[in-house]
């Protein structure tokens, strides 16, 4: 039974790590330029 509470409040705490990391990768603004990085990784800039 202290092993199923146990696995509980590890994946609580992974859970709010992620949470955690995500809105700081919002705030840094890592989502603003999606269609950018859809041309970057289809065309070369090399002219």
């Amino acid at each position: 039974m202290i092993v199923l509470v146990l696995l509980i409040v590890v994946s609580l705490f992974l859970g709010a790590g992620g949470l955690v990391l995500f809105l700081w990768s919002l705030r840094d603004g890592q989502y603003e330029d999606m269609a950018g990085a859809a041309r970057r990784i289809l065309f070369d800039d090399e002219r």
